[in-house]
């Protein structure tokens, strides 16, 4: 990742984006949000055992063993805060685990879904353009305000309707309303909140979040 100019440091939080080149979409059907949503819970972990490609090859009982060893050594790369997917880039809030944690899985996760890409649509070379953008985030308040703007991304970028929003499939939002995840660690935003229902409030709130866009602004990398 030359030329970075954010340090990644552990510990650490960072809002991450990357788009397709020329602005070209890089999900085409339901198949590749899927995929690329099995490939960020999957390169979330350290040494993976085999690619992911491999890993879907196995049967079902290997699949789950090889989840489930994951999951009960819990050395990640990366802790998942919150994401969505959109027709032509995407946006990751993260926090670092080890050294490079963020930079192995934004490799292994970006080199996963454009070799899948590429060989389902006989196409060669890179889908996203260039190296993924990064943003420290320096405080809590920073870090809800962020997840929010992530959150209603599919709503102010008018890929759904807004009876349509609390319901886009390709987003962390559902694990927060459902207060449920097996990706996102949902304890880093919802310990802001005092009642379960108050995060859903806060994402709906426009005025508030109008209000404070100024002050996250240059979180936003789209630029």
């Amino acid at each position: 990742m030359a030329g970075r100019k954010v340090i990644l440091a552990n510990g650490e939080y960072y809002h991450i984006y990357n788009r397709g080149i020329a602005r070209q979409p890089v999900f085409f059907t339901k198949r590749d949000y899927e995929r690329f949503l099995l490939a960020l819970s999957y390169y979330r972990f350290q040494s993976p055992p085999v690619k992911l490609s491999r890993f879907l090859d196995f049967p079902q009982l290997i699949r789950d063993d090889i989840l489930r060893k994951q999951l009960q050594e819990g050395r990640k790369l990366v802790e998942i805060v919150s994401f969505v997917f959109m027709p032509n880039h995407f946006h990751l809030l993260l926090r670092q685990k080890i050294d490079k944690g963020i930079s192995i899985f934004l490799s292994m996760l970006i080199n996963s879904y454009t070799r899948y890409i590429n060989i389902k649509t006989d196409r060669v070379g890179d889908l996203f353009q260039g190296v993924f953008k990064a943003v420290h985030v320096e405080t809590d308040e920073q870090l809800v305000h962020l997840s929010r703007y992530i959150h209603l991304n599919p709503l102010i970028s008018f890929v759904v309707k807004e009876a349509d929003f609390l319901s886009y499939p390709w987003s962390s939002l559902g694990d927060y309303l459902r207060m449920k995840s097996a990706i996102v660690d949902l304890s880093l935003i919802l310990e802001h909140f005092k009642k379960p229902n108050s995060y859903r409030d806060f994402v709906l709130d426009r005025v508030n979040y109008l209000k404070r866009l100024k002050e996250i602004n240059h979180l936003l990398l789209e630029k």
